[in-house]
């Protein structure tokens, strides 16, 4: 499989930006309320995954749940949790995510909205097996959130904000290329402002590291 969309239930500040990151090939896993989001962009989610605690009866008519929880008629899977568990809803459809095999996995509305929520859900994408196994990336279509652990490439446009984050620890040997102040062989340091606020230079962007792990924020200029 070679891509993932899941829709978490947070924020989705512009609907049309969203749109624009969709392929029609994208296989969809909705993350319980993150079905609302699916559907506002007239996508039915081929898996919904959660407590469903979070879906109305508007999304659930929309999409033909019965008391089962199976949808045969338009084909979407249901795995239903209990309400009282360890996980979000989130982590459990990522979790379902990585069992796919799947190229890369872009995470919508998981940014902005409630704080704890979206510092928990980047680090989520930190954890090892989600870096190491698949692409995984936060994205709303304005700001995608991402992890280095060796050397990255960020695609984008001349303008765009890119802001380097040292994640757990210091990261050592920081290489850029493409960006407007260029870091060469340098340490970050997560008490330090140092790799805040960078700007693309070009259409695209290197980011290299020795060691540590690097949180990659890239806000888009033309949001």
């Amino acid at each position: 499989m070679s891509r993932i969309l899941i829709f978490a239930n947070g924020d989705l500040p512009d609907l049309d930006k969203t749109r624009a990151l969709l392929r029609e090939s994208d296989f969809i896993i909705a993350a319980d309320g993150g079905t609302r989001h699916a559907l506002a962009l007239g996508r039915t989610p081929n898996i919904v995954i959660g407590d469903l605690d979070s879906i109305t009866k508007e999304e659930s008519d929309a999409l033909s749940l019965s008391k089962g929880g199976k949808m045969e008629q338009v084909g979407v899977e249901i795995i239903q949790y209990p309400r009282d568990k360890n996980e979000t809803d989130l982590e459990l459809a990522i979790q379902h995510a990585l069992t796919l095999n799947p190229e890369q996995i872009i995470i919508l509305a998981a940014l902005g909205g409630r704080l704890d929520q979206t510092l928990g859900n980047i680090a989520l994408v930190s954890n090892v097996q989600c870096s190491t196994s698949s692409n995984v990336r936060l994205d709303d279509g304005i700001e995608e959130v991402f992890f280095c652990r060796e050397q990255v490439q960020v695609n984008g446009t001349n303008g765009d904000i890119i802001s380097l984050i040292p994640w757990q620890g210091e990261v050592i040997g920081v290489v850029t290329t493409g960006l407007k102040w260029t870091l060469q062989n340098e340490t970050l340091y997560p008490q330090k402002t140092r790799g805040i606020s960078n700007e693309m230079m070009n259409d695209t962007a290197t980011i290299q590291i020795k060691s540590g792990l690097l949180l990659i924020v890239h806000r888009r200029a033309n949001h």
